[in-house]
């Protein structure tokens, strides 16, 4: 394979991967920056921004089906949550490596650190991602690249290996260090990473797998809103926890789904997902008076929205109990 001086960059925005955009503009190879939306909270931060402050090209871009298929069942484990970190990896370079051939770049760059991820960043698993990406010999890591074997950008001078780094394990004082050197303004902190490695919300991606064998990204995109109770195999229930809730609710209810809205007193929107019998809106209700402080009524009235219809419902049953509540929490 014959290299030119364009190169592919997976831009989370985060510090790590725009130090490796940096390291390489200076030695001028140009830039095609990528940056993958999976709605579990990884390259979250500014990626547009920090693509425009750095002069390059960014093409963001969200999840496919394949992605979910591989948090379902990763070929290569799990984290200490429900993150499938190596397989993931993987997936991510495969789209960049198909970012490289549409742009006739030559290789693909990363923020990658040797030792800073137990679950992705070991050598062991760099050598595997490296390999299953279909990206041996031209997947560059510019801040580790001196404990590496040397890449084909190397060997052949594209890249000027002198000028990498050897950088590793969690400590951020080189990275700060490097910042400094490159005119990196108020590095952003780390975030808080990727949702699937928290107990909580693992289990809502689970219930998802467990429940919606058909699932798409919409099931996904619903676990970042509100509190979940499983009411039965069939039936699931989201309610928001402040008003910025109530209204993403709103966004998200679609047809087949069905939304309740406090009408008269103060309280939650809840939205049902699954079988819309008259048993599991009751209970919805109850849910919902369970986290209303309003007692001004023994009668409840409800807005009522499923499949492009509005009707007024009445409730005059009690709250749940929180030991009720508890069975159904997910």
């Amino acid at each position: 394979m014959i290299l030119n001086r364009k190169a592919v960059v997976l831009l989370s925005g985060g510090l790590d991967s725009t130090l490796a955009i940096r390291i390489l503009q200076e030695q001028g190879i140009e830039i095609e920056a990528l940056n993958i939306r999976t709605v579990f909270g990884c390259c979250k931060d500014d990626a547009v921004g920090v693509a425009a402050r750095l002069g390059v090209k960014v093409t963001v871009t969200a999840a496919t089906d394949e992605y979910f298929k591989l948090v379902e069942k990763p070929k290569y484990g799990r984290g200490k949550g429900i993150n499938p970190c190596v397989d993931c990896r993987i997936y991510m370079f495969r789209m960049a490596k198909k970012l490289m051939m549409l742009t006739e770049a030559s290789f693909v760059a990363t923020g990658e650190v040797l030792g800073q991820r137990p679950m992705s960043q070991q050598m062991h698993q760099l050598d595997i991602i490296e390999e299953e990406s279909g990206l041996k010999d031209i997947l560059l890591r510019p801040l580790s690249a001196k404990l590496l074997e040397p890449t084909q950008p190397e060997r052949e001078g594209i890249v000027d290996r002198n000028r990498l780094y050897a950088v590793s394990g969690r400590s951020r004082k080189e990275l700060l260090a490097l910042a400094r050197k490159y005119d990196i303004d108020n590095p952003p902190v780390p975030s808080t990473g990727c949702v699937l490695t928290e107990p909580d919300f693992a289990r809502k991606v689970q219930d998802v797998f467990d429940h919606r064998p058909d699932y798409e990204r919409w099931d996904f995109e619903t676990l970042n809103v509100g509190r979940h109770f499983r009411l039965n195999d069939k039936t699931k229930v989201i309610l928001g926890r402040n008003q910025e809730e109530n209204d993403r609710l709103e966004l998200l209810h679609r047809r087949h789904t069905a939304l309740l809205i406090p009408f008269d007193f103060r309280g939650p929107s809840a939205l049902v997902v699954g079988e819309l019998e008259q048993e599991l809106v009751d209970k919805t209700m109850g849910i919902i008076l369970h986290y209303t402080k309003d007692e001004s009524s023994s009668k409840r009235t409800f807005e009522y929205r499923t499949n492009g219809t509005k009707e007024k419902k009445t409730y005059a049953g009690e709250a749940l109990a929180q030991e009720e509540l508890a069975q159904y929490r997910i």
